[in-house]
């Protein structure tokens, strides 16, 4: 690690950097820990971003090296599918990274369950006979203690008899818990005697139906980073008034005399460290409504190009770099915001300039019939495939006498500040011929279908005339002769206000969903787009000229049907809102 980055380390990083210097670890090893009960969004990328780069940033500082675990966090079968692990791992790779060790909590039942044995034994856990709500009545307030269960002084003998017959599968669903037994008057709700084990007649993607008693998610987290010697357990923010119980578990089963079964066997406690989680304006983080918009069809699944998922990204055409950099940009932090999508889409055009391939395509064509370029003749005009990158090239594009280009591009009756095509009014075809209108077609309902126009064939490659007379106007185009029939998706924000979440001033309370975007997909058919991408592969990108960032549908486009994407609009809103704030 270099002068330069150790000045700017966030306050995580500097932790790792000193517990390094001070010989407290000799070996740095982190986790990402998701629950496969849904798709990666763009929130996971923060944390996934933060534990793996932490283990490439310090491999070279710590004596031992890094590591970083992928774990799953498989406690609850009755949410968990293997399509979820599958798209979590491909997710991770997608964005860059890769793990050291592939472990799932699952791999832990069997000791998870002889240390709540070993808790029971010590009286620092019990079986509670009540049901949810009595427990839930039981629990107090923020501003009132909780009271005892009845069976709270349970004899240790007896928990351990109903504990064993609870993982026998004696028992309904919901007839008993397991619960450790801490403090109901702690003024932390969460040390308030809280479930361990729940019973639960359901199929485990892994184990099968070996188990029928499932631990919960605070009881098997610490455990499991201890077990993997886990020197740095990053969490987000909603973590922290879980911390004393994550201690808690571990400290409790040390003092019992528990200690990890196989290596890596470790003295030290894991430490949880919670950061703020990554919010974005116009989208929700929350899997759980993202599997209702997709089970309710709002959207069309996972991978939606509108959903916020990094699959849905993906499929859209961002870039893991793009994602990264965004990532790196908000920071790590002890106090939740909210990032603007602007900045994201910021940084997604910075890298899209400097890989995506120009190209033309017209999304709403209008016929242009150039009537004094010779009948059946075709022209190659070398194209620029990328002015950014020199390596990149240039491809040829046929001009010919039928052309299509934009509707927007021409105007029967334009304004003294429209520049492009009108009557009289000439233009510069991009690559082509500078063209004047001379007449135009309309319909029977009074729509112009074709304009007329001749051309200059001084200004072969959109070159200036000889005689020196200007053009304001640059158009693009693409021969009709020649053009490849594509379908074109415009996305907007899926949700129209910047917080989904509120509700307008007078109106209906109404809900998260009431905010949906009606417009947020626009479908083109009939579009009109150069040859050369007649080959183009899913996921590529592409910018169509004066129009947008654009990839290939990974789900729909084919060589018999192409589809596109739109990513992002050429447009940089955040960059001239910053702009102006300096």
């Amino acid at each position: 690690m270099s002068d330069e980055t150790e000045t700017k380390l966030d306050f995580i990083r500097t932790i790792v950097d000193d517990d390094i210097k001070s010989g407290k670890h000799d070996q740095i090893v982190t986790r990402f820990p998701p629950e496969p009960n849904g798709y990666l969004h763009i929130g996971h990328a923060k944390a996934i971003c933060l534990s793996f780069g932490i283990r490439d940033e310090f491999a070279d500082v710590a004596p031992n090296g890094t590591k970083v675990h992928l774990r799953f966090d498989d406690t609850n079968p009755v949410k968990e599918e293997q399509e979820y692990i599958d798209s979590i791992k491909k997710d991770v790779r997608w964005l860059g990274f890769d793990w050291n060790e592939l472990y799932f909590a699952s791999d832990y039942f069997g000791q998870l369950y002889e240390w709540a044995k070993l808790l029971i034994a010590n009286g620092k856990a019990y079986v509670d006979d009540q049901d949810a709500e009595q427990m839930r009545l039981g629990r107090g307030t923020l501003t009132a203690p909780g009271t005892d269960s009845p069976f709270r002084d349970r004899p240790a003998e007896e928990s351990l008899d109903l504990f064993e017959r609870m993982k026998a599968g004696e028992f309904p669903d919901g007839s008993r818990v397991l619960r450790a037994k801490i403090d109901m008057a702690s003024p932390n709700l969460n040390m308030r005697d809280p479930v361990m084990y729940r019973i639960l007649h359901a199929e485990h993607p892994r184990t099968g139906d070996v188990w029928c008693i499932y631990p919960m998610y605070d009881y098997a987290h610490g455990e499991s980073d201890w077990i993997e010697g886990i020197t740095h357990s990053l969490c987000t923010l909603e973590f922290e008034d879980h911390r004393p119980l994550y201690n808690w578990f571990v400290e409790q089963i040390q003092a019992c005399g528990g200690k990890p079964a196989g290596p890596p066997v470790v003295d030290y406690p894991p430490r949880q460290i919670e950061f703020s989680r990554l919010n974005v304006n116009y989208t929700v983080m929350s899997k759980r409504k993202f599997l209702q918009l997709v089970n309710d069809h709002h959207v069309n699944g996972w991978d939606d190009p509108r959903m916020p998922t990094l699959s849905g990204m993906r499929r859209r055409g961002y870039t893991p770099e793009a994602i990264r950099a965004f990532v790196a940009k908000t920071g790590v932090t002890k106090f939740n915001s909210v990032s603007e999508i602007a900045l994201l889409e910021h940084f997604l055009r910075n890298d899209l300039n400097k890989r995506a391939l120009r190209v033309m395509g017209v999304l709403r064509p209008l016929k242009l019939l150039v009537t004094n370029y010779p009948e059946g003749q075709v022209e190659e005009m070398d194209a620029i495939n990328n002015p950014e990158d020199e390596g990149a090239g240039k491809r040829k594009v046929p001009f010919s006498r039928e052309l299509y280009i934009e509707q927007s591009d021409f105007m029967e009756d334009p304004p003294k500040k429209f520049f492009r095509l009108g009557p009289g009014r000439e233009v510069r075809l991009r690559y082509g011929y500078w063209v004047t209108c001379t007449d135009f077609v309309k319909n029977d309902d009074g729509e112009v279908v074709e304009v007329h126009c001749t051309y200059d064939p001084e200004t072969k490659g959109g070159n200036s005339p000889p005689d020196g007379r200007k053009v304001k106007g640059t158009i693009h185009w693409v021969s009709a002769q020649h053009a490849l029939d594509a379908e074109v998706r415009l996305y907007d924000h899926l949700f129209k206000n910047e917080n989904p979440y509120e509700v307008e001033e007078g109106g209906d309370p109404g809900t998260w969903l009431d905010n949906l975007n009606p417009e947020s997909l626009e479908v083109l058919a009939g579009c009109k787009v150069e040859r050369s991408l007649a080959d183009a592969a899913a996921g590529t990108p592409y910018q169509f000229e004066r129009t947008g960032y654009f990839c290939v549908d990974s789900g729909d486009s084919s060589v018999d049907g192409l589809v596109f994407n739109r990513t992002v609009g050429l447009r940089d809103t955040w960059a001239k809102i910053n702009k102006k704030k300096k």
